[in-house]
């Protein structure tokens, strides 16, 4: 069956040939408009493919020889993190380990697999990953093992392997050199510095008992702020490390629960989210109004921009170097949104 894709003013359609579980932008200058492509299928075997977008045209294009087989579905896909083009043309995926892949003008293979289980032929699902954009040889991976990982990729060795939470660690974020983030089924969000690796700080526990933080990303253009989600929730909880445990706001328009977070490239403020309610909702989450450590605005905060989409959104991903662009993904559909 051929993907095919459907066009609408300010909101582009690509129809995938799977459900969609993972997507990511490609940094890239010469590939900008590239995006990877995770399927959501029972079955062992999973598919990666690469699309194409021409924002002048607003088509899409794939590559069928460019699809590759990805063992159970994956959590998580990233590119490598340079907009440079002297560097190697290479995702990354996880899943029961971390892969990283090589693009060819006609065919991916497979680089490297790393794994930090070398007693067992059997590994802990990698629950998610954040490749270091500062020092792209450090890609950070967490477990449901309650662990944590720093590997580096360029000798393909596990450098680091932290026990950083009590129960599942869902998510992880940099924050800068040496300084990381995770969220767990504890219902904590934990920071860790490489330069003191026998202590954590816990930075916020959910108010609700035994409810996991599921979601969590750092602001990469102010590292002063980061946002997290929990599990059945429907409020994205927005922090500012300088003033632990008191969120700087509490968002809590949608009306269900919250899937996937996203912040601005470049551009700290503004934040989308997208969840079980159908919508993807942008707001301008950092300002003058908000008062850090003083609780800040409660929820009565109105977003910015609204979407509604056909079915409840799994996945969001801001465009790193477009950054008027939003990509989002439901069922088999992934759409680009013009905001």
């Amino acid at each position: 069956m051929q993907s095919c894709s459907e066009k609408k003013p300010g909101v582009h359609t690509y129809m995938a040939q799977w459900p969609i579980s993972t997507v990511a932008w490609s940094v890239r200058h010469d590939r900008k408009s590239r995006l990877a492509v995770g399927s959501f299928l029972e079955d062992y075997s999973n598919k990666i493919e690469l699309v194409n977008f021409n924002p002048e045209t607003s088509d899409f294009s794939a590559d069928n020889r460019l699809i590759f087989d990805h063992p159970y579905t994956p959590t998580n896909i990233a590119f490598f993190p340079s907009e440079e083009t002297l560097n190697p043309d290479i995702v990354a995926t996880s899943g029961d380990s971390l892969r990283l892949w090589e693009i060819h003008d006609d065919h991916t293979e497979l680089k490297s697999l790393l794994n930090s289980n070398k007693t067992s032929e059997f590994s802990s699902a990698i629950t998610s990953f954040d490749w270091a954009g500062f020092d792209t040889r450090r890609v950070a991976t967490c477990s449901v093992d309650t662990t944590c990982v720093i590997w580096d990729i360029d000798r393909e060795i596990l450098e680091t392997q932290l026990v950083a939470h009590d129960r599942e660690v869902y998510d992880i974020s940099w924050g800068g050199f040496n300084v990381f983030a995770s969220v767990s089924g504890d219902g904590s969000v934990r920071v860790f510095d490489l330069r003191d690796k026998e202590r954590s700080t816990i930075i916020y526990e959910s108010p609700i008992q035994d409810c996991p933080l599921l979601r969590l990303e750092w602001n990469k253009a102010d590292p002063r702020f980061m946002a997290t989600v929990g599990m059945d929730s429907n409020k994205v909880v927005v922090l500012d490390i300088r003033f632990p445990t008191n969120p700087v706001v509490v968002l809590s328009k949608h009306e269900g629960s919250v899937n996937g977070i996203s912040w601005a490239p470049l551009y700290g403020r503004r934040l989308c989210s997208v969840a079980d309610d159908s919508r993807a909702l942008i707001w301008e989450v950092v300002g003058p109004g908000y008062r850090s450590g003083n609780g800040g605005p409660s929820g009565d905060v109105e977003p910015e921009l609204c979407y509604q989409s056909m079915a409840e959104i799994n996945v969001v991903r801001w465009s790193p170097l477009e950054l008027d662009w939003i990509a989002i993904a439901f069922v088999n559909k992934l759409q680009l949104l013009k905001v």
